[in-house]
């Protein structure tokens, strides 16, 4: 084992939390086989087929299972590789299913206390001013949070309605603007000191906003009112976002496409959103259901 993390730290340049979750993971793998009589440099799947069963009477998530699997698998490749085992037992193994879960969503009356909390707090304060400006262009748009801190100043001067944002991969994609949007980032503008490049300065390596001042003001703003912390982040409003537009007819492609997702599979997720709206459809609309 000591050879195999000697080998991700020196090749691979694994840091030190990831070499310390590896060596649990072998530690407690090599244990298990160590019971049951099994050497790792020469036995069968079967072993390996029993520990990944056992992990799943111990009540591991199926994301933990996998990612065990994955170190055990690269574990035994460097074994086979070094010519230490003549052959590799994780390679008929696959994977643990993982059901993905379903994003948190909130109602559009929690967001309306969202918006109505940090409306109050931007009368007069520049400060809260920004703080508005960012949650109505998230809500408005459905920007990814790096997307949003990472906006030019120039955006709160267009006279176009809409952003021209390059996301994941260099993708380029047009993002509507609703007039309460324009106008969060006018007034957030008039506030701004000095002629920097972005619509979120601050004291940062980047020169903008980060990503964890974003969440905890967030937070902040969530908790006045009255929702609970764990319940919110810049991604559930991005999540609010396309739930809301799907709930109210919009068509998932173009959800895909205000998204940025490259492959509408990702934008499936929000497909329980689709299946109670065609629930209601039948139930409302079909004619036998009268009967």
């Amino acid at each position: 084992m000591r050879d195999y993390l000697d080998m991700l730290a020196a090749e691979r340049g694994a840091a030190a939390n990831t070499l310390a979750a590896y060596r649990r993971d072998l530690s407690d793998y090599l244990a298990a086989l160590a019971r049951g009589g099994h050497d790792p440099v020469a036995m069968e799947a079967a072993p390996l087929r029993a520990y990944l069963a056992d992990l799943e009477t111990r009540g591991l998530s199926a994301a933990s299972a996998a990612r065990r699997l994955s170190c055990i698998r690269g574990f035994h490749r460097f074994l086979y590789a070094e010519g230490l085992a003549e052959d590799d037992p994780s390679t008929p193994i696959g994977g643990p299913r993982r059901v993905r879960a379903l994003p948190k969503v909130l109602s559009v009356a929690e967001v309306d206390r969202l918006l109505s909390v940090a409306r109050e707090a931007a009368a007069g304060d520049a400060r809260g001013t920004r703080m508005l400006c960012l949650i109505e262009l998230l809500y408005a748009t459905g920007l990814r949070v790096s997307e949003l801190i990472a906006l030019p100043r120039a955006a709160a001067s267009t006279k176009e309605r809409y952003l021209v944002v390059k996301g994941k991969g260099g993708r380029e994609r047009l993002v509507p603007l609703t007039e309460i949007a324009r106008g969060a980032m006018r007034d957030h503008l008039a506030h701004l000191a000095g002629d920097g490049p972005w619509l979120f300065p601050a004291d940062s390596e980047s020169g903008h906003l980060t990503r964890q001042s974003f969440a905890r003001d967030l937070k902040a703003v969530a908790s006045a009112a009255g929702l609970r912390a764990d319940r919110i982040s810049p991604h559930v409003l991005r999540h609010a976002f396309a739930s809301h537009l799907l709930q109210n007819g919009a068509d998932l492609r173009i959800v895909q496409e205000l998204l940025g997702h490259a492959d509408i599979s990702t934008t499936q997720i929000y497909t329980h959103v689709l299946d109670e709206r065609l629930k209601s459809m039948v139930r409302d609309l079909h004619p036998l259901m009268d009967e």
